[in-house]
């Protein structure tokens, strides 16, 4: 008989007999589910079907025509030997040749001399014996010929087996058929009928649980659409996508796993899909993220970040897809997909095509499909893919993978299949939800799910623009100090010359707490990558406690650092056009538009120009303060910017910021104490449109930036585009004060500690 070995990968299973060291055959039990799999059951599916035997649920028992065939055939008699189950195989199924037949035999004397090793009666074994004899003529005779031959004969079964199937298959075994048992309710069932896993081998390679609506008749189909592509589109290139099934299941450091160590068979890609709800630790999930990013960028991997949502397309890019009348799915896809155009990658365009069809065509057999509503959708798919194809696979060397973040959630149907399609190409596809607020749509057989109990109102994926962390207070009300002393490395005079500023969150208390500490021991403060992470202030304090005016000023006295510029916004308000007063004069404005010009900052223009003042910085310097005012006009964050030439204003104003400023920043050290900005307006004045953005761009360049509103008032938001100032009710309103000689004020007692003991 032949023996059941253990193999060495899937692939095992199609070497013929010839190629095996001796009579061996595979008879395995697969219990979970991955593309890798998927493919060896669409190649396995296919040899069964042609030399072999493929069982989608339960074999049904011998109906009353099979059992009187059988008697009319051959009798009632039964004897418990060898010689008689020989004599009675060459009666029953003749095409089989003699050694085929003692084989079988064989096998069928084993597994009912074990039966009757259990206390089963004659009885129980002759209607077991039957019973095989029956599913052999009925459901096996095509593979009995074949058994023991140099193409070994295949079975494929899924669903839970019974007892009895489970001997017959194992009967087959053992006489030189090869056999896969497909599991997707897992193995619990098959263990107790097989608890010793003496008659078959569970598979261990990596996996997930199977989809819910796996079926051989789906893989059948699956493999029908993909002949169809193949026929309209051509072959799929060579590579395979090999989805999660590499992955430990980690989040995002799976993502962040290199290309080189993910896997080593050259045609494979290894990407991830995966959804992550919810955050596991508040205080760490921003600083999580940039150090995400910052790998991903340090690795040059092409990274594209959507926002909130997947945009609409907009009516150009619609514009751009090119369609018909269609009259099926089919006939809309094959020409749709000629709108995917990828000359420098010829494989890539291939793939998406390849993909592409494969994935819409699977959609249109969806109920209340349309053709109306399927032309639709592929439209909106394809525009997407258009939109970012560039940005993902442009100059993309062998096994590259991208990386495509939603931070979000996916809205509708649209957004889902276009993440589906990303998920079938050389791109990691992960989606972002920290705050849980709303489901996403995608379902898909491939996505792996990671959910945490906590959630985090966080909107965007921090840029370094509009990044925002909380302290351990205002998050969890950890210990301050704790968070505070963390982190607390050496190092040198300006060893750093670059930075990202990260807005923090915080409580009122905190604010004098932290202001006066070095960066170093703020939380989220770090360095990574050659760049320091500068936990900032932006924030604004309304109102004066018990409308005392002393202990206010007092307040603001002890916030005045020998680094801290303050300045009277009472006395800066916008000059009245029709007025005498002489607007002061911007040596820069006039050229703006020269130096950003095309969506481009264009530094080589502005830093070889005579009215650039920065030139005397250290290059590495005045590339900072460049990329801080690049940064600032990408980012929106000043309203009217790429309406109303507000990012000429942004040019002009960050060029021309005050001498005393500009030492500010030469004199900065990202890993020590930054320098400061106190703005205090005490009248009915809003800020000057020069201050919003100066005060913007020194919060993105490392400053602290605090407002001091005794009124109230919203005087300082109106030029931001969005909410980044974090407000503190401090007390009640007061309006008309004089702001005073700081010179002439007293620090006064410092404030309550804010969890200090009873005496």
């Amino acid at each position: 008989m032949f023996q059941n070995i253990r193999l060495n990968s899937l692939d095992d299973y199609f070497l013929n007999l010839s190629q095996r060291k001796g009579n061996n055959v595979f008879f395995y039990r697969i219990n979970s589910y991955s593309d890798s799999i998927k493919e060896f059951l669409c190649r396995y599916y296919e040899e069964a079907r042609k030399n072999g035997v493929v069982i989608d649920g339960r074999i049904p028992p011998p109906d009353q025509n099979n059992l009187s065939y059988y008697y009319e055939t051959m009798g009632d008699s039964f004897s418990m030997n060898k010689p008689f189950f020989i004599v009675s195989l060459k009666k029953w199924l003749p095409r089989m040749n003699d050694t085929q037949r003692i084989a079988v035999a064989g096998a069928v004397y084993d597994t009912l001399m074990h039966l009757a090793s259990q206390g089963k009666n004659e009885n129980i074994l002759k209607n077991a014996y039957i019973k095989f004899m029956c599913w052999l003529y009925y459901r096996f005779e095509r593979i009995t010929g074949s058994l023991g031959g140099d193409n070994i004969p295949k079975i494929l079964y899924n669903g839970t087996i019974s007892i009895y199937e489970l001997m017959l298959v194992s009967i087959l075994s053992k006489s030189g058929c090869d056999v896969v048992l497909v599991q997707t309710a897992g193995d619990s069932e098959y263990m107790k009928i097989d608890p010793d896993s003496a008659l078959s081998v569970a598979y261990t390679g990596a996996g997930h649980d199977f989809p819910p609506d796996f079926s051989l008749k789906k893989l059948q189909q699956e493999m029908a659409d993909k002949m169809h592509a193949e026929r309209v589109f051509g072959q799929k290139p060579t590579y395979t996508i090999v989805t999660n099934s590499w992955a430990r299941g980690d989040g995002l450091e799976d993502a962040m796993v290199s290309i080189d160590e993910r896997g080593n068979q050259p045609e494979n890609m290894y990407n991830i899909f995966y959804r992550i709800n919810g955050v596991y630790n508040k205080a760490d999930y921003v600083n999580e993220l940039i150090s995400f990013k910052s790998e991903i960028n340090s690795q040059k991997r092409k990274l594209v970040i959507a926002d909130g949502e997947i945009s609409v397309p907009s009516y150009e890019e619609l514009s751009a897809i090119r369609r018909g009348n269609y009259s099926s799915p089919q006939t809309a896809v094959a020409e749709l997909s000629k709108n995917i155009n990828f000359n420098q990658d010829m494989q890539m365009q291939q793939l998406m095509r390849y993909e592409f069809a494969m994935l819409m065509l699977e959609k249109s057999k969806e109920q209340n499909m349309t053709i109306n509503k399927f032309v639709n959708m592929c439209v909106y798919v394809l525009a997407w893919l258009k939109r970012w194809q560039t940005q993902l696979f442009a100059d993309r060397q062998k096994n590259d993978i991208a990386c495509f973040i939603l931070f979000g959630y996916c809205r509708n149907e649209n957004d889902s299949i276009f993440l589906s399609l990303l998920s079938r190409l050389p791109a990691d596809v992960i989606i972002l939800n920290p705050s849980c607020q709303h489901k996403c749509s995608l379902n898909d057989s491939n996505l792996r799910e990671f959910s945490y109990e906590s959630s985090l109102d966080i909107n965007a994926f921090p840029d370094g623009v509009s990044m925002r962390a909380g302290t351990a207070a205002y998050h969890a009300e950890r210990e301050l100090d704790t968070l505070m002393y963390q982190d607390s490395g050496l190092y040198r005079n300006h060893q750093y010359s670059k930075a990202s500023a990260i807005v923090l969150d915080t409580m009122f208390e905190e604010i004098e707490q932290l202001w006066d500490k070095e960066l170093k021991y703020r939380p989220n403060f770090a360095t990574e990558n050659g760049e320091v992470r500068i936990p900032v202030f932006f924030s604004k304090i309304s109102g004066v406690k018990d409308k005392n005016s002393k202990t206010y000023w007092q307040y603001v006295k002890r916030l005045i650092t020998e680094d801290t510029v303050v300045i009277n916004g009472y006395h800066r308000a916008p000059v009245n056009p029709h007025s005498p007063v002489r607007v002061e004069h911007n040596p820069v404005a006039q050229y703006a538009q020269l130096f950003w010009r095309n969506g481009i900052l264009q530094r080589e223009i502005i830093k070889s120009h005579p009215c650039y003042q920065y030139k005397i910085l250290r290059n590495d310097l005045q590339e900072y303060i460049l990329d801080k005012l690049q940064m600032m006009i990408e980012s929106k964050i000043i309203k009217g910017t790429f309406e109303n030439g507000m990012e000429y204003s942004i040019v002009s104003n960050v060029l021309n910021l005050d001498k005393d400023i500009v030492r500010k920043i030469q004199n900065f050290d990202f890993t020590k104490k930054n320098p400061k900005v106190i703005y205090i307006n005490t009248g009915d004045s809003a800020i000057t449109q020069k201050d919003a953005i100066t005060l913007e761009f020194l919060s993105m360049a490392g400053f602290d930036v605090l407002f001091m509103i005794p009124t109230g008032y919203c005087n300082v938001e109106n030029y931001y585009s969005m909410p980044i100032i974090s407000e503190h009710q401090m007390g009640e309103y007061m309006y008309d004060l004089k702001m005073p000689d700081f010179s002439k004020i007293s620090t006064g007692s410092r404030h309550k500690k804010l969890f200090r003991r009873g005496v």
